[in-house]
């Protein structure tokens, strides 16, 4: 795809809530071309079936393969700070890269990219995940612009190079291995509630996009539990460590 996010809809219907979203760069399998300029396919990243602007959709360029390494990076027209921008790119976008000067990146389809922002990934998925303290909470998202919990899960993974599931169900059937009730928690467990994924920073601390907060939060795991429990989220249901080589990266 070409667009730098393409919303995916379960339904035909400009209006319907959003289910999820393409990054640039990610293969999306069309199936029926329709009149209303919508496409009906599937995303090859986790098997999502739905309707896309059509618009949005590419082939992709030829060259080298990079993937932004920014929370969020812009395409400029020309290999400058101060050039116009004409397009903008979420974290772990996939671009054609032609050649690189100084200090930027020629895309193959158009534009420079600061060198800065392809730049290789590093550490695990907890640090990934904590680039996107503090952003907006939206259901579907996956982008610093706004992301949900399975996204925040999904994209941290990815970035550590861990296959994930895109939703929560699916994490806390495929993502990892599943711990006993009374294992210790640490650093990168992921924690299940019906419907609701976070992340272990620590023993003691959950990171995770939430709608109480409408916002990736950091919030003491014991607080979080009586929390969501009191609402009526209910209690937690599971708790899996992803180990590299596990997980899967489609939906049924």
């Amino acid at each position: 795809m070409t667009a730098a996010l393409l919303d995916l809809r379960l339904a035909a219907d400009p209006t319907a809530g959003l289910a999820t979203q393409l990054l640039h760069g990610e293969a999306f399998t069309v199936y029926e071309m329709r009149d209303d300029g919508l496409a009906w396919g599937q995303a090859e990243a986790d098997g999502y079936v739905g309707y896309v602007a059509a618009a949005g959709l590419g082939a992709p360029a030829p060259g080298r393969a990079r993937r932004v390494s920014a929370i969020w990076s812009h395409r400029y027209a020309a290999p400058a700070v101060k050039a116009r921008v004409i397009g903008e790119l979420p974290f772990l976008a996939e671009v054609a890269a032609e050649g690189e000067g100084e200090g930027f990146v020629a895309l193959a389809d158009d534009g420079f990219v600061p060198a800065a922002h392809l730049a290789p990934l590093a550490g695990d998925a907890v640090d990934a995940a904590m680039r996107f303290l503090g952003a907006p909470y939206l259901w579907g998202g996956r982008s610093a612009r706004g992301l949900d919990c399975s996204a925040l899960v999904q994209l941290s993974h990815m970035a550590a190079g861990v296959p994930a599931p895109r939703d929560s169900d699916m994490q806390a059937a495929l993502l990892g291995v599943d711990l006993p009730a009374d294992a210790p928690a640490r650093r990168g467990d992921l924690v299940f509630w019906r419907g609701h994924v976070g992340m272990m920073v620590d023993a003691e601390t959950l990171l995770h996009a939430n709608a109480h907060h409408m916002a990736v939060a950091l919030e003491p795991l014991a607080a979080a539990v009586a929390r969501i429990e009191a609402g009526g989220g209910g209690s937690v249901t599971g708790r899996r460590r992803p180990v590299p080589g596990t997980g899967g990266a489609t939906r049924s």
